[in-house]
């Protein structure tokens, strides 16, 4: 059930978040280690001090100009000297600097920013692939990728706009009212104060409001991103059940609820436009009245009249720029929390602060009295023991749901035990590296699953420093050459997403061939065939077979025809071994493991464990 956001959420927890989101950014700003960003960063502030003094002294030689036009006669000898031509040119050589001076601010600022948005980009990639199996298996990755791309592209504008917004825009906004105070009098400060002070207050407001508007519409973007890649992923299961239709439907109420959301984020802006304008021309008005009166009783000239409305207009660029700055930056916060979220989620399994790399000398891997449960309610593996030694084949089979797989994600390291431990070597697997713990085993899943990308690149993925002839090499003892070379674009053919190109078969040998490039001591084979034709089976477990050679295998079954050469079977059934040996020790035992043969000999199927 959605979150109603209530307007305690943004007074409380939204506010928290959002400081808490800018105190994330702003060390990108000034980091220790990189002076260069720091340099930028004192460039670009000056030339802000610049063209904001710049932008103020424009109006005065506007006044003088007009002055000099209507035969007004001018104090200052360099406004004699200069003439109404010279104050014209004058007048637009400085607004030109002005913008110059901004355009050089942002060009300075320009690298700070983009390398913020890729350190920051990369570091959220790098954390969601540190998070766990349970963390990922319980997202949608349509709604993970939108969360990334909305609050990466935050992080740009969020670093621009605290340094380049809030703070010149007051040091502009002072110096205009010092001038109208000194210049005019104290009736022209108060009024622009006023209005000022109704303007921002409108602004934030009113914004308060349309940021919630614009979490529920990215709340409902979310949703309907999930459901389109969702239903792309599952293309072929939609087209077998004819659900276009239903999948259509399920897309357009998402972005319906969407749609709602954009016309009230659409309409309170133009509430919010209008609101503002009002308040601006109010206050537009009231100067000019003002600066009107003083011209017909003689205590203004004409150039004071327009050097009154030049300043305003001035005044109004800022606070039309604040009250978009503070919309973007709210709305910018909105983005980016989600993001930030995710990168505060802890990774559940990580490297203990000593640990060291596997050191793998025989490969006998030990599953030492382990206790595990994905859920603390319900636990999968009640006291599980055995071991495999260097060199040798162990089957795991039992019905489905005793834990078999459970087993593979834990030797892993997806997982931690929950009681007991698992050795490799005699080495606990939880003081070790991960990535040096990943190395040592290789894995060919139940459904190999592809990169969209060539089959070169699939299988040098088992290590990508690997040579042309060592990767055609490893598809050769994989049985998968022949066939890639048969291809219009040989090595070089594009798989599809997923590898949906390619046979069940072929994407599993390239699977192997992958693995078999990898070269690792430890080979963890999780059903690898039990979803193959018999006779592709046949053929794949042949190059298994072959593969495992020299290396420690831990073969995880449904079809017991497949493990009968193994070393050593243990049976699971409820999370604990009931049996182990051989498979005619086991069948001359005439228990579960027998019961097990005999009726999948009969071609029926083992029902699975409650």
């Amino acid at each position: 059930m959605r979150h109603t956001i209530t307007k305690a959420d943004f007074t409380a927890e939204d506010r928290r978040r959002g400081w808490r989101t800018i105190r994330r950014v702003a060390p990108y700003l000034w980091p220790k280690d990189q002076p260069w960003i720091k340099r930028r960063v004192v460039v670009a502030m000056l030339l802000l001090l610049v063209s904001k003094l710049v932008a103020v002294t424009t109006p005065f030689f506007y006044k003088a100009a007009v002055d000099a036009l209507a035969g007004d006669t001018p104090s200052a000898a360099w406004v004699m000297g200069a003439g109404a031509v010279g104050l014209t040119v004058a007048y637009g050589m400085a607004r030109l600097m002005t913008v110059g001076l901004q355009q050089l601010r942002d060009v300075v600022f320009a690298k700070v920013g983009q390398r913020a948005l890729r350190q920051l980009a990369l570091e959220t990639f790098q954390h969601i692939h540190r998070l766990s199996m349970r963390y990922h298996i319980t997202r949608k990755t349509g709604g993970l990728s939108r969360i990334i791309e909305r609050g990466v592209k935050g992080v740009e504008f969020l670093l621009r706009f605290m340094l380049f917004s809030m703070g010149p825009l007051v040091l502009e906004l002072l110096m205009i009212s010092v001038i109208l105070y000194f210049v005019f009098d104290i009736w022209y400060l108060a009024v622009v104060v006023v209005t000022i002070w109704a303007y921002v207050w409108f602004t934030f407001k009113v914004t308060e409001w349309r940021v919630k508007i614009r979490k529920q519409m990215n709340d409902q973007d979310t949703e309907a991103n999930q459901k389109a890649i969702d239903s792309l992923l599952n293309f072929e299961t939609v087209k077998y059940f004819g659900a276009e239709a239903r999948e259509a439907a399920r897309y357009d109420a998402a972005m319906a609820g969407y749609e709602q959301g954009a016309l009230k984020t659409s309409y309170s802006l133009a509430f919010l436009n209008f609101g503002q304008s009002v308040i601006i021309t109010t206050g537009l008005v009231v100067v000019m009245v003002l600066a009107a009166i003083g011209v017909q009783k003689g205590q203004l000239t004409v150039g004071d009249f327009v050097m009154v409305n030049a300043y305003m207009v001035q005044i109004t660029m800022p606070l039309n720029f604040l009250g978009t700055v503070y919309r973007e930056i709210r709305q910018s916060l909105v983005d980016m929390a989600e993001m930030f979220d995710l990168l505060e989620q802890p990774a559940e399994v990580v490297d203990k602060p000593d640990a060291k790399p596997l050191v793998v000398t025989n490969g006998e891997v030990a599953f030492d009295d382990v206790y595990f449960g994905y859920e603390a309610a319900r636990p999968i593996l009640k006291g599980v023991s055995f071991r495999v030694e260097g060199g040798r084949s162990l089957a795991i089979v039992g019905p489905s749901g005793s834990g078999k797989s459970t087993i593979g994600r834990l030797l892993f390291r997806f997982y931690d035990v929950t009681g007991g431990a698992i050795r490799i070597d005699g080495q606990d697997i939880r003081d070790v590296t991960l990535e040096s713990l990943h190395a040592a085993i290789g894995v060919v899943p139940q459904d190999t699953v592809l990169f969209n990308d060539t089959v070169l690149y699939n299988i040098a993925y088992g290590r990508p420093d690997a040579t042309r002839e060592e990767i055609e090499a490893a598809a050769r003892a994989a049985k998968i050459h022949d066939f890639i070379v048969s291809l219009p674009d040989g090595y070089e053919t594009t798989v599809g997403e997923r590898g949906l190109k390619l046979s069940g078969g072929e994407k599993q040998r390239v699977g192997i061939a992958r693995t078999l490039l990898k070269n690792p001591p430890i080979l963890l084979l999780d059903e690898a065939t039990s979803a193959l034709d018999s006779e592709t089976e046949r053929d794949i477990q042949e190059s298994l077979r072959m593969m495992g050679k020299g290396r420690t295998v831990i073969t995880i079954a449904h079809r017991l025809s497949t493990i009968v050469d193994a070393d050593q079977i243990t049976v699971l059934e409820n999370g604990v071994v009931v049996e182990r040996g051989t498979h005619e020790e086991l069948l001359a035992l005439n228990g579960r493991y027998a019961s097990m043969w005999k009726r999948q000999q009969a071609g029926e199927e083992e029902p699975a464990v409650a």
